[in-house]
């Protein structure tokens, strides 16, 4: 068929689509309904901000340190990144007292050595070795934590197979 001109409409085969068999009427009665919904549902918006926003008055003066709710980095909502109100301590976890830092003879990396010199762990055996060492933490994320030092420092530690790790 040369270019430019109509080609022939074929008729679909299979059932019509359920939009093929509704009139146009009663498409734009459909249309003037959906629409007459919209400002029914902008009121309720309206409403239930007002309602979000009395509630997050009243957790406010709850709250000591912001003065209002606490996205997830810890900033209240709408303070922009780097200003801070005078006085207070700024980055991440600042003004949360974690309680005294416990201070070690040694580094992680020493104990580890000290622990894995002659033997084969895993990075939890090691975690829980370490700790049995005299290693002290309050980490959550010890294990993690093991686990970094084990891979950082690779001249002090060889990877004997998947998962497990000795002193050089």
């Amino acid at each position: 068929m040369p270019r430019g001109k109509a080609r022939k409409r074929r008729a679909r085969r299979g059932r019509p689509t359920l939009l093929s068999t509704i009139s146009t009427s009663e498409l734009q009665l459909e249309l003037q309904r959906r629409e007459s919904m919209v400002g029914e549902m902008m009121q309720r918006h309206a409403e239930l901000q007002e309602a979000v926003a009395m509630l997050e008055a009243e957790i406010g003066a709850f709250e000591p340190r912001a003065g209002g709710l606490r996205n997830r980095r810890g900033r209240g909502r709408g303070r922009a990144r780097g200003l801070r109100k005078v006085g207070r301590p700024v980055g991440r976890g600042a003004g949360r007292p974690r309680g005294p830092r416990t201070k070690n003879k040694m580094s992680l990396p020493d104990f580890l050595v000290k622990v894995l010199t002659g033997t084969t762990m895993g990075v939890s055996e090691a975690a829980t070795a370490v700790k049995r060492a005299g290693y002290q933490t309050s980490s959550p994320n010890f294990r993690t934590m093991v686990n970094q030092a084990l891979l950082a420092n690779k001249s002090r530690f060889k990877k004997v197979a998947r998962g497990q790790y000795t002193a050089k």
